[in-house]
């Protein structure tokens, strides 16, 4: 996928994932380790059908709410997959929806994101926060 121009495409993909090390047993570590990744690929798959990217200078996308749910112990040093859809993007809000799975199929757990996905005619003006009064 060519993140600077981006075809049009459904909003869906799957992503597998890991860590590259072993870490402890602690559930909490492992749940704290998923919720991090669980950000990556989310927010981003409801700009396919729009063919844009974040990486792109003219788009702006800021994160207004993510929430996820764990619904069985998992361990992040080993395979999940993120299946990621997104039901709805436009007048400049987005919603993505996640799934993690076990390398069995058994869901361990599941992710949602609403944002702001703005496309700016002057890309300068994108990577700029106005202040606040």
């Amino acid at each position: 996928r060519d993140e600077l121009n981006p075809p049009k495409r459904p909003p869906y993909h799957q992503v597998w994932l890991r860590l590259n090390e072993t870490v402890g047993d602690a559930p909490e570590l492992h749940q704290a380790l998923l919720a991090y990744a669980s950000d990556f690929h989310l927010l981003g798959t409801a700009t396919f059908p729009h063919g844009i990217s974040y990486y792109q200078p003219h788009v702006q996308m800021a994160s207004l709410d993510h929430a996820i749910w764990f619904h069985r112990p998992f361990r992040a040093d080993d395979w999940l997959l993120y299946s990621l859809d997104s039901p709805s993007a436009q007048d400049s809000r987005g919603l993505a929806r996640g799934q993690f799975f076990t390398r069995n199929g058994i869901l361990v757990a599941s992710t949602a994101q609403e944002g702001l996905i703005r496309v700016v005619e002057d890309s300068a003006a994108a990577a700029t926060v106005p202040a606040k009064d």
